[in-house]
């Protein structure tokens, strides 16, 4: 069973590497009932490093359920004013969000897609000044995960409930190294690590990465000023925080109007509660053109349905096969872990901060970057270790970035 002093080294991490909680700072929590115990460690870590306030947001997947089974669909798609506005005065005071994600991968299957797509749209378009404050870190957030029971028996089918969450606590706990003696160090080691890789990607400033594997031939051009971030992050304040823990990714934007070809999923896709599988998307200037999916095409149809930016790519992120979640040989239906175990792009919205002074730009001007914008962004997985990823340089000539899944070039 893991152990109070684990789950308390494991508070500490998140928030003094994740989202940097200083003094007198308040702390928005976002976090399932299922794990009230843990998330009581944290509110009482986070007074005692000298928060001002600690407020949680508790969610029930089967209070979710519920109301999806059964409420009309105005109630559905009609996001609460208070919500917006508690949200809102948390990110003006200057809060620090923790964000603790541990949804049952299936919550939704048996739900029609339609609705839980409107009621998706609805969250997204009353968050959208919420959002802008975490997208282009105008203040410290983090994402972190804890297991519960049917998201540990969805990754171990076989075992019982109980020992499925202790064997899901076992995973997470070396994935995000709390079982090191001194975990905020070796986060400290490790964004070193990401710092160097997004360093030499950001001096080769590729104009175009092209994708080879089984199902894969992409090619994806990059905007002029792009930047490559990875690991820790700093808000305008300069305060340093990690959005991801964990967080193994290299990350950038593509051009949103220069994506073309076709590119083959490697994991399940956990959106919203529904899996969408063994799927593929086919690119012409930088919209999906063609789709097909295995398992949830229904709903993947509805994702690329959401707004125009849904059907452009906002992110492309590097992993190599050797990460720590990738070499667990688990599929977590959890984005914050699978994504960290492979390659991975995103649908929807683009992160203002990877491009040059993108931040400071209104939409029109972002836009004219090739920055993509929507109300959605959802990464999904294309790594494998039969990625292949060359980088084509501005005079034409290319070189390799990946082969077989891992870095070609010298990162390390």
């Amino acid at each position: 069973m893991v152990s109070q002093k684990t789950k308390e080294k494991y508070a500490e991490l998140a928030l003094r590497t994740g989202v940097n909680l200083q003094k007198n700072q308040a702390l928005m929590i976002n976090a399932p009932i299922e794990g009230s115990d843990f998330t009581k460690v944290v509110a009482r870590k986070a007074y005692e490093l000298g928060a001002k306030n600690v407020h949680i947001n508790w969610s029930d997947d089967e209070l979710t359920l519920l109301k999806y089974e059964n409420a009309p669909d105005d109630v559905i798609t009609d996001f609460p004013e208070w919500k917006v506005l508690l949200n809102d005065s948390f990110a003006e005071d200057g809060a620090a969000v923790l964000n603790i994600r541990s949804t049952n991968p299936d919550l939704l299957k048996d739900i029609d897609p339609t609705r839980v797509a409107k009621a998706n749209k609805a969250a997204a378009q009353a968050m959208k000044n919420f959002r802008s404050y975490t997208m282009n870190d105008r203040i410290a957030w983090s994402i972190i995960s804890i297991p519960t029971g049917d998201w540990a028996q969805k990754v171990f089918p076989d075992k019982s409930r109980e020992d499925a969450v202790e064997s899901l606590w076992d995973a997470i706990v070396k994935i995000v190294r709390v079982d090191h003696d001194d975990p905020i160090t070796s986060w400290d080691e490790h964004n070193e690590t990401l710092r160097k890789a997004r360093e030499i990607l950001n001096e080769k400033n590729y104009k175009k990465l092209v994708f080879k594997a089984p199902g894969t031939e992409l090619e994806m051009e990059l905007p002029e000023g792009h930047i490559w971030k990875g690991g820790s992050a700093q808000t305008e304040g300069g305060v340093t925080f990690n959005p991801n823990m964990p967080t193994e990714e290299v990350f950038s934007l593509p051009h949103k109007y220069g994506v073309n070809g076709t590119v083959s999923s490697t994991k399940p896709l956990n959106y919203s509660g529904s899996l969408i599988d063994n799927f593929s998307l086919t690119f012409k200037d930088g919209e999906v053109v063609d789709y097909q999916a295995e398992q949830g095409e229904d709903t993947l149809k509805h994702l690329l349905d959401s707004d125009e930016g849904a059907r452009r790519l906002g992110e492309v992120a590097l992993v190599p096969d050797e990460s720590p979640v990738s070499q667990s040989g688990l599929i977590f239906y959890n984005t914050l872990f699978d994504e960290n175990a492979s390659c991975h792009i995103a649908l929807g919205k683009a992160y203002p901060t990877n491009l040059k002074d993108g931040a400071s730009m209104d939409d029109e001007q972002l836009d004219n970057h090739g920055v993509n914008d929507s109300l959605s962004h959802v990464d999904f997985m294309i790594g494998s270790a039969e990625l292949d990823i060359d980088g084509v340089k501005e005079d034409g000539s290319t070189e390799a970035v990946f082969r077989n899944g891992t870095w070609a070039l010298d990162v390390k």
